[in-house]
């Protein structure tokens, strides 16, 4: 027997009895004749007590013992431990395996490299951290499952190996041995098959999938993530809204005990216009002002040239009174010197410092003052220049300005769904139209008079799902009707031939009576995170790859020898 007892689980109640415990070892405390030693295993840790005279080697920090003993009292009792009221005093120790000295403390505040930690990732997972991460991503799994299976969907797995296609994301694709010459593509998303199994009749589906991207990976993003995938029949925008703010509410309260308020909706393009981002973060103020009217009325010669001019106003913003300190909130911006903007800093005496004084001068400082009805110690930034680029650079100052200032309580949660996104972008490079969901996004019924003379003008039943500036999940209404859908690969660019070549089965299963569908998909990886407040989604996977999308454990990927290349025909 290995054990009677967990490391966690004895308490005062248990004084007298024999047990027998198994653990790595967390410290050892030599007091010459006499040693305290922390065991631990994955329920906690025990204080065990005996003398030197049972040792035949020196005992080091993880190796795995087996002890026999009794459940005595502690004297100094440490509360800090579910465990700390007793201890075991030891009659006999077993050494279960032997441990080379360590890279890294395994402890919740480790000395390791993230490098160390990834290439030795079996011990990184034994640190707190990592493994009530693991514990916690365990609890929303089941608790998804339960709770999707409660209100009517069934969970079906779809394949991974699918047929690659031109749209969409950067696919991973895998050589076929027995079929010359011919690629799988390891599946992005479920999209097609979910589809497909509604017009198979399933009214309400979920899948939480692996789905695999070849794009860079970050912070926030890995090659290989998991995805809470749903489709439902017969609903429209609001059903899908409704019931999925209802869902993540639900997380919310029973892992967190957070109530959330309900879910503001605002289109893709105010989002745009007030925060120079489809994925806003709204815990704090600082919307947009666009100063175009303002800069022509008042013939501000150089910003008249500007195709937009917009600004933000920070409300008493009393640390920032030099040109030093008003900088230093832009260090973190990367190029932001060559940015197109300026500030105005409107002093407690009623006057002005300012950047740019090129072409900023006083008179132009009141200007901007009284129109946003500034007060002593308010601070302004203004950006211009083409659209596009000055919302963005506005967008990463309000960022900056909101985390410099502590402006954002990480306690808080302000999800908002963003609705109303183009159907469309036009990618300058391809000279062509691209989805800016997928090609399978509906078109809003009242936008289908412009789909297929100016399609730019088209707006699509997508929806976004936003929380603290970070996009957890992204759905639509799909296209369940052939025409419609062929309209779309027409403006795509796909030609007969690869509509014929990549999604016939699809069309023609739009044809055999396809009813009204549409559904959402979660990054579960990002939603753990967040829900966590971690800045890494590394710290919620098992075994995640780096930043480099590489697994520095296992060495992938790795060269292939020469004859698994003949094999698979590959040079």
């Amino acid at each position: 027997m290995y054990r009677t007892h967990n490391c966690g689980e004895l308490r005062k109640k248990d004084i007298g009895k024999k047990v027998i415990l198994s653990g790595w070892i967390q410290n050892i405390r030599n007091f010459g004749s006499l040693f305290f030693v922390d065991i631990r295993d994955y329920f906690g840790i025990t204080q065990i007590i005996f003398s030197k005279s049972l040792l035949t080697i020196s005992l080091e920090k993880e190796f795995l013992i087996r002890i026999n003993g009794e459940v005595i009292e502690r004297l100094s009792k440490n509360y800090n431990l579910n465990t700390g009221e007793i201890e075991i005093k030891v009659s006999k120790i077993d050494i279960l395996n032997y441990s080379l000295p360590l890279p890294f403390s395994i402890i919740d505040k480790t000395d390791g490299s993230e490098e160390s930690r990834m290439t030795h990732r079996y011990l990184d997972i034994r640190r707190n951290l990592i493994k009530n991460n693991l514990i916690m991503r365990h609890k929303i799994f089941l608790m998804i499952r339960n709770f999707l299976s409660m209100k009517g969907f069934i969970e079906v797995e779809t394949p991974v190996l699918i047929n690659h296609t031109s749209e969409g994301a950067r696919s991973f694709v895998v050589p076929s041995r027995n079929h010359v010459g011919k690629f799988y593509a390891l599946s992005q998303s479920p999209q097609l098959f979910k589809q497909l199994l509604m017009i198979g009749g399933i009214d309400k589906y979920f899948q939480i999938v692996k789905c695999f991207r070849d794009e860079d990976a970050r912070s926030d993003r890995q090659i290989e993530f998991t995805q809470l995938d749903c489709e439902m029949s017969f609903v429209n925008e609001n059903d899908v809204l409704i019931f999925f703010e209802y869902f993540i509410k639900h997380i919310f309260n029973n892992i967190k005990n957070i109530k959330l308020e309900p879910f503001p909706k605002i289109s893709y393009f105010d989002a745009i216009k007030m925060y120079g981002t489809d994925s806003p973060d709204i815990r704090f103020g600082m919307k947009f002002c666009e100063l175009n009217n303002l800069v022509h009325k008042k013939e501000i010669n150089y910003l008249i040239k500007q195709e937009l001019i917009v600004g933000i106003k920070i409300k008493k913003c009393k640390c920032f009174y030099t040109y030093d300190n008003i900088n230093s909130i832009l260090d973190n911006i990367k190029k932001l010197n060559n940015g197109n903007f300026f500030w105005i800093k409107y002093l407690p005496d009623k006057t002005f410092i300012y950047s740019n004084k090129s072409f900023i001068n006083k008179e132009i400082c009141s200007i901007f003052i009284e129109y946003f009805q500034s007060n002593p110690d308010d601070l302004l930034f203004i950006s211009y220049g083409k659209k596009k680029e000055a919302r963005n650079l506005l967008h990463k100052i309000r960022l900056e300005i909101a985390n410099c200032l502590h402006l954002i309580n990480k306690k808080i949660f302000k999800p908002l769904w963003i609705k109303d996104i183009p159907l469309f972008e036009w990618e300058e490079k391809n000279n062509r139209y691209k989805s800016m969901h997928h090609p399978f996004t509906s078109p809003k019924e009242e936008d289908l008079q412009y789909l297929e003379k100016n399609p730019e003008n088209v707006r699509s039943k997508s929806y976004d799902l936003v929380i603290n500036g970070t996009e957890i999940g992204s759905g639509s209404i799909r296209i369940y009707k052939k025409k419609i859908q062929n309209i779309i690969f027409k403006h795509l660019g796909l030609s007969k031939k690869e509509i014929e070549s990549n999604f016939s089965f699809f069309t023609k299963a739009l044809t055999y009576g396809a009813p009204p569908h549409g559904g959402i998909a979660f990054g579960l990886d990002r939603l753990i995170n967040l829900i966590e407040g971690d800045e890494d989604i590394k710290n919620f996977i098992a075994f995640p790859k780096n930043n480099d999308g590489k697994d520095i454990m296992i060495n992938a990927p790795s060269s292939l020898e020469i004859d698994k290349l003949k094999e698979l025909y590959l040079r």
